[in-house]
């Protein structure tokens, strides 16, 4: 989080980098799904830049169990933060 309480998380696939930005309040809200679901659902806000950087603002988190009950089996039962350097 930074100082002035957002949150930001980078999502990666084929297609390119998207920007997730969790402002305070969303942050609140959804704090246990963020902190420590396998795999999370994010909708929100799409906004693009100028420059083409991607930027999702993040209004709702669900786990993607919640949503995708068939994905349960697809999911490590635990997992570890992945920080590459």
């Amino acid at each position: 989080m930074t100082a002035g309480g957002v949150t930001f998380l980078n999502l990666e696939d084929e297609t390119g980098m998207l920007n997730v930005v969790v402002f305070a309040d969303a942050w609140e809200r959804h704090r246990r799904v963020l902190r420590n679901a396998s795999g999370v659902v994010v909708g929100g806000a799409l906004e693009v830049t100028d420059d083409g950087v991607v930027n999702l603002v993040a209004a709702r988190v669900h786990r993607i169990e919640s949503l995708y009950p068939d994905a349960v089996g697809a999911l490590p039962a635990r997992h570890r933060s992945r920080d590459f350097q």
